[in-house]
């Protein structure tokens, strides 16, 4: 394991160091630097590693052990929850608001943080990639109101999810397990959740070891891709029918 980060260079195409040579404390630190380019982006989520930093720190790149993901058959919705959502209007659908969801996301009250790690450059840096085909939205609608969603990065076969919000109460878990469901449906095996928490536990989320998750998303991210919105091909997703899909 390294004892201090790799310090990038200026080069957006420069390759990062191996994702296994990350510290263990803080876990996962792997380097240091560089910037938030489509080409250091994508080369980054290629090979297991996600940016994550403050408001005036220089931007600092991570691959944990182990990794928090979920299996798009996996994810966990309760008995009531189930049974609340057989009455529920709501309907998902995909990439017809992407800014407003990373807005939303940005601006979500969350336990312990004081801030947001979604900076400008930031909210910046995933519009440029969603503009070119490769960052999506799911989001949950209650007619014309936006009440949930979650965006993230597509390479592949392999989905690295970002970030989730709730405005009202189950939109983001709806939103996560519709986007699951679909991504299920269309041969997809995983969704990167990146750093464990007990929510994400509730929901289904499992930890692999570092070393199995990049091995998968190395043969995952080969695949053909789905570039370009996903609004067509996901479609209208009622939250309905959530409450009948089978209990993992």
């Amino acid at each position: 394991m390294r004892q201090r980060p790799f310090v990038l260079s200026s080069d957006p195409h420069a390759p990062f160091p191996p994702a296994g040579s990350a510290m263990r404390d803080p876990d996962g630190l792997l380097a240091i630097g560089g910037d938030l380019s489509l080409p250091r982006l994508l080369n980054a989520y290629r090979h297991g590693i996600f940016p994550w930093f403050s408001p005036g720190q220089p931007p600092l790149w991570w691959s944990p052990d182990p990794r928090m993901v979920f299996r798009t058959d996996a994810v966990r919705l309760s008995s009531r929850f189930r049974r609340e959502l057989k009455k529920n209007v709501w309907q998902v659908r995909a990439d017809t608001c992407f800014e407003q969801v990373i807005t939303a996301c940005a601006q979500a009250s969350r336990p312990g943080q004081s801030g947001t790690w979604i900076t400008s450059g930031m909210r910046q840096a995933y519009i440029d990639l969603h503009r070119s085909g490769h960052a999506h939205s799911v989001e949950v609608f209650d007619g014309d109101r936006l009440v949930g969603g979650i965006y993230g990065v597509a390479i592949g076969r392999m989905f690295f999810g970002e970030s989730m919000f709730s405005g009202c109460p189950g939109g983001s878990k709806i939103a996560l397990a519709a986007l699951a469901a679909r991504l299920h449906d269309w041969g997809w095996p995983l969704i990167d959740a990146q750093v464990e928490n007990p929510h994400l536990h509730s929901l289904g989320g499992c930890l692999m070891a570092r070393a199995t998750f990049l091995e998968q998303v190395a043969g995952l991210v080969d695949e053909p891709s789905l570039d370009g919105a996903w609004t067509a091909r996901f479609g209208l997703f009622p939250a309905a029918a959530l409450s009948q899909a089978p209990v993992p």
